[in-house]
């Protein structure tokens, strides 16, 4: 029998409140880790620090997989632009703590699945570059509902045949929630784009490599009935070749 994966997640590194407590601290929502425990995998928080950043690729070669989870915007001086006026909160030190570890992973072929702040994060590492703001009317189909990613946050994308999307969720459209106002522009090395919003094209996820898992996706499957994408990264940490989920599992899909 397999053991249980060890997949690291990449903390936020943020103000937060706990007890007594009112200071900087490295989290990770729970909503990251219900779905690692429902997939039998053992969550390891790695947290942004300059030590991180030096032992990088030690790190990574100790996991089955690396989760990077959403959060703040990414600061432009990591992929080569001066500042939008309209950039929002950045954290240097989690970019580049997390840039390290996407690259070992990358490197030494460990299993990534990059949520929303997750694929800009992935884009970058590649070489690629980011919208820093949406604008407004796109920011509204995107970001419709400031702190909630229930059903008034939905859209629908299209997923590419082939792709590991398509394994779990099938090819074509797929409802997904959004909470974003920046996006892929130029798409990092070794990337195929795999899933497209309608209407404006913007990139919804992109995977890299032929035998490495390593997905980024736009959206929040881990805050909604969207959770096959993780299920599927868990089995491929887990070595498993799992290759579909059931429905019940992956719905909020193709309708």
């Amino acid at each position: 029998m397999a053991r249980d994966p060890i997949v690291g997640v990449c903390a936020a590194y943020e103000r937060a409140r706990w007890s007594f407590w009112d200071m900087d601290a490295a989290i990770v929502a729970s909503t990251y880790l219900g779905h690692l425990e429902h997939g039998s995998a053992v969550p390891i928080a790695l947290i942004p620090s300059e030590r991180t950043i030096l032992n990088a690729e030690e790190i990574v070669g100790r996991l089955d997989g690396l989760l990077l989870v959403g959060g703040a915007d990414i600061d432009p001086q990591f992929y080569g632009a001066s500042r939008d006026p309209l950039l929002e909160a950045t954290v240097p030190l989690r970019d580049r703590s997390e840039l390290a570890l996407v690259t070992a992973a990358m490197k030494l072929e460990v299993p990534v699945l990059g949520i929303c702040r997750g694929l800009h994060l992935m884009n970058v590492a590649t070489g690629g570059t980011l919208h820093q703001d949406l604008g407004d009317e796109s920011v509204g189909k995107h970001r419709p509902a400031p702190g909630f990613l229930d059903e008034r946050t939905h859209h629908t994308v299209e997923v590419s045949e082939g792709s590991e999307l398509a394994k779990v969720f099938g090819p074509g459209t797929l409802h997904v929630n959004s909470h974003h106002h920046q996006a892929v522009a130029e798409v990092g090395a070794g990337a195929r784009v795999t899933a497209v919003s309608p209407g404006d094209g913007l990139v919804e996820a992109a995977e890299w490599g032929t035998s490495q898992f390593a997905v980024g996706v736009q959206w929040h499957p881990e805050a909604a009935d969207l959770g096959g994408i993780i299920q599927r990264f868990v089995e491929v940490c887990r070595g498993s070749d799992v290759t579909s989920v059931t429905a019940q599992e992956s719905m909020v899909s193709s309708q």
